[in-house]
């Protein structure tokens, strides 16, 4: 029996959140430059940056490994700030059986935050949930708010 979950983390940034949005949205593949450590490319497959149905292969490190994902653009909301990308071929998907990745942004009083949040199916219980792939994501979050503030 498939098991289902979602976990969720908010990263607080100094930025202007919509300069994180806009580089995810219309430049994920200057990502490489801003945290080269995490990210060594990331190239359009299909269709056009910043769209739905675009196509986009990922090659990434985890654990230092190198690792590699393709991933369709499923949902671009301009007024959220939020964008949701569903691996549809990768390394990931080599222990769950499905993963999405929502990326969002939003301001709360006078602060800002990036909120990762990954979806998944996981075969069964022993596998254990993607929280090592979510550090990553809030750290390279982390790593765009210094990038955007020299």
């Amino acid at each position: 029996m498939a098991i289902t979950g979602k976990i969720s983390r908010e990263v607080e940034i100094k930025c202007h959140r919509h300069l994180v949005y806009e580089l995810y949205k219309h430049k994920p593949h200057h990502i490489s430059v801003v945290d080269p450590e995490r990210v060594e490319a990331c190239h359009l497959i299909s269709g056009q940056w910043g769209v739905p149905g675009a196509v986009i292969q990922w090659h990434y490190y985890h654990d230092g490994k190198k690792e590699t994902a393709k991933e369709i653009i499923e949902e671009i909301d301009d007024e959220l700030h939020k964008i949701v990308f569903k691996v549809i071929e990768g390394d990931i998907l080599d222990v769950y059986n499905s993963i999405s990745v929502i990326f969002m942004t939003k301001d709360v009083g006078d602060k800002k935050f990036v909120i990762r949040t990954i979806e998944f199916e996981k075969a069964n219980d022993s596998i254990p949930d993607p929280t090592s792939y979510l550090d990553s994501l809030c750290g390279l979050a982390g790593n765009m708010d210094s990038h955007f503030l020299k």
